[in-house]
């Protein structure tokens, strides 16, 4: 059993790497730069991770959540790597603790937001410290043409470069066309890097695409025939989030809600929840789920279309991480495509706006089309699938989900027919006590 092997049983219980992990780690400590592109439940975090526990320094982690800093952190000291974070939500007090234990040795993995890199007294830190590794996770975000641009990560490959000696630089995220690969290996100046593609296919996840007449109603009677099952529920905007949160609490389901327009407490508290399994439904925007460690999420639904590809896979991708059959179902509309395209156009720099346009075709064509839905997004990924049909998605089944109530193909009547999406709670109130009592 090699030193990996070892490590990967006595701090992951497992016996066997998963495919790729193996490769890469390989190449780190034979000191190459890496870029792996693995889907969600792939196992990245594995991959830098055990090569920390072998290098000689510490490991810098470059992380763009908070939230998922302190899920990646709380999990490695609970299987008793030390480890620790560095970004905003630290007061002065615990910095300086923490900063102090750093320069003692005291962790071998350090999660950093990319912002800090931006600070010149950091930099200086940095350069006293005995840095082996530096580990950019969701690396997709240093490109404009990816679907979570920061700009605070175009500043990494210079913070890099103002160290006295150059560490091993290893990047990882979920989906990435050509053009954003290509973009990770120019702008984080990676070496000659080992590149490692494991393929996007989730064969345990079943797609599905339908456009329901009634959103809400669809959405009802879906969770109800998954009772008890962990579920989320991606909308495009807050309001969208905040309006089906309040319906499906009324309804009496077990449901958190997170969004951008929420305090940073009252975020943690419901993703806590969700994982810990004391909620079991997630209605959010795509703010909520990058790197977040919830292998039983049994279906991931889209009230709105995303405004691309990308952003819909990688979603779509935190269903069935556990390797067990999940539903990731797409509601659309035509609203959805005039929203979108507003968006696009009014947050898009006219440079890029028609880049974004095409993807919105790419996105709209998905959701229209009459062929395989799953080889249409690996040939979008740029993949070659030996087969024409998966037979594992609604086109290929020729499947109308039986509780679609107000679908154009089933005609059945529910109970919020005749009632307005936007409705508020009073309004919902009004109309159910009509309905119960057929006034």
């Amino acid at each position: 059993m090699t030193k990996e092997q070892e490590l990967l049983k006595k701090y992951y219980g497992y016996e066997n790497f998963r495919p790729g992990q193996e490769k890469i780690i390989s190449n780190i400590l034979s000191g190459k730069d890496v870029l792996g592109i693995m889907p969600t439940g792939a196992g990245k975090s594995v991959c830098y991770q055990i090569p920390s526990l072998i290098l000689p320094g510490i490991t810098i982690v470059i992380s763009p959540l908070i939230s998922l800093m302190k899920d990646q952190v709380d999990y490695l000291n609970k299987i008793g790597i030390p480890s620790a974070y560095v970004n905003s939500s630290l007061s002065k007090n615990l910095l300086s603790r923490v900063l102090e234990n750093i320069s003692k040795n005291s962790y071998k993995i350090i999660y950093i937001s990319p912002e800090r890199l931006e600070l010149s007294e950091f930099i200086h830190f940095l350069q006293k410290l005995n840095i082996s590794m530096i580990t950019v996770d969701e690396a997709h975000c240093i490109s404009q043409w990816g679907h979570d641009f920061r700009k605070s990560y175009l500043k990494i490959s210079s913070a890099i470069k103002k160290l006295p000696s150059r560490p091993i630089v290893s990047a990882f995220t979920a989906t990435a066309t050509e053009i954003v690969k290509n973009d990770i290996i120019k702008l984080l100046d990676l070496h000659n890097p080992y590149i490692l593609t494991t393929g996007f296919d989730r064969e345990n996840l079943r797609f599905y695409t339908c456009t329901p007449n009634n959103k809400l109603q669809f959405i009802l009677e879906y969770i109800r025939a998954k009772l008890g099952l962990s579920g989320i529920i991606y909308c495009s905007t807050r309001k969208n989030v905040n309006s089906i949160f309040q319906k499906l609490s009324f309804m009496g389901f077990s449901v958190s809600k997170y969004h951008g327009g929420m305090n940073e407490k009252e975020r943690a508290t419901n993703q806590n929840e969700f994982i810990l399994n004391k909620t079991n439904i997630m209605v959010a925007t795509n703010a909520f789920g990058m790197g977040i460690n919830k292998p039983n999420i049994r279906y991931v639904i889209h009230y709105n279309m995303p405004k691309d590809l990308e952003n819909y896979y990688q979603e779509a991708g935190r269903a069935g991480r556990d390797g067990k059959n999940s539903e990731c179902i797409l509601l659309f509309s035509e609203e959805d495509i005039k929203l979108n395209k507003y968006l696009i156009k009014s947050s898009t720099s006219l440079s890029n706006c028609k880049l974004e346009l095409d993807k919105l075709n790419s996105m709209i064509k998905y959701c229209n089309m009459d062929t395989c839905l799953r080889k249409f997004i690996l040939e979008y990924f740029g993949e070659k699938p030996s087969f024409n049909r998966c037979n594992n998605c609604s086109n290929c089944l020729n499947y109308t989900f039986p509780y679609e109530f107000a679908s154009k193909k089933n005609k059945k009547t529910g109970i919020f027919d005749g009632l307005d999406e936007k409705s508020n709670l009073f309004e919902i109130f009004q109309f159910l006590i009509k309905k119960i009592f057929n006034l």
